[in-house]
């Protein structure tokens, strides 16, 4: 009976060894990832700043600074010599594969300049072709009443990416609701 205790007690004590153990080994591995984080987001965070100014940048290539617009979130105004050139704001359009995420740069009077494409999940060889030059470029100087999709070319609206019709409506919606915003915003400053 003794020597049962006693296994018992060592059976116990191993369990309470791995408890230990295994508590000791997911603090430090806490510890590691918290430091980790701690030294690795802000780079993140910069690198994050970076890419959206980069973007911006890309988008209104004549900006010599950017500015966060004060009350409207995730908006810039793109400056040059002080003057505002150019709005850059976020815009959304709901594609065949989901959501499709984009910046867009608008002038202030309400005119779509250009668009760059965040996040999207658009089929391959077709909805992903929104981002080429070729389509974005359609968009240059078009009010939003000009951003409609055709599938017969015309000088005044967009022409539907081939087999990628929806697409292509979600991602003009979502720029003309921009501009639209832009314009309303321009009007009630000049007030």
């Amino acid at each position: 009976m003794v020597h049962e205790a006693h296994a018992h007690d060592d059976k116990n004590n191993s369990i309470f060894k791995i408890a230990m153990n295994l508590g000791i080994t997911c603090f430090i591995s806490g510890v590691i990832i918290a430091g980790t984080f701690a030294v690795t987001e802000p780079s993140a965070q910069q690198q994050r700043i970076k890419a959206k100014n980069d973007a911006m940048q890309e988008l209104v290539k004549d900006a010599q600074t950017f500015k966060a617009v004060e009350g409207k979130t995730d908006w810039y105004a793109a400056l040059k010599d002080g003057k505002v050139i150019a709005y850059v704001v976020p815009a959304n359009g709901k594609g065949y594969g989901g959501n499709i995420e984009m910046l867009a740069a608008v002038t202030p009077d309400g005119k779509a300049m250009d668009f760059k494409v965040l996040k999207h999940s658009e089929t391959p060889g077709l909805g992903d072709k929104m981002v080429e030059s070729k389509f974005r470029k359609q968009f240059a100087g078009k009010t939003p009443n000009d951003l409609e999709v055709v599938k017969v070319p015309t000088d005044k609206n967009i022409q539907a990416l081939t087999g990628a019709t929806i697409t292509s409506r979600a991602v003009t919606k979502g720029i003309r609701e921009a501009a639209e915003m832009v314009a309303e915003y321009s009007a009630s400053q000049k007030k």
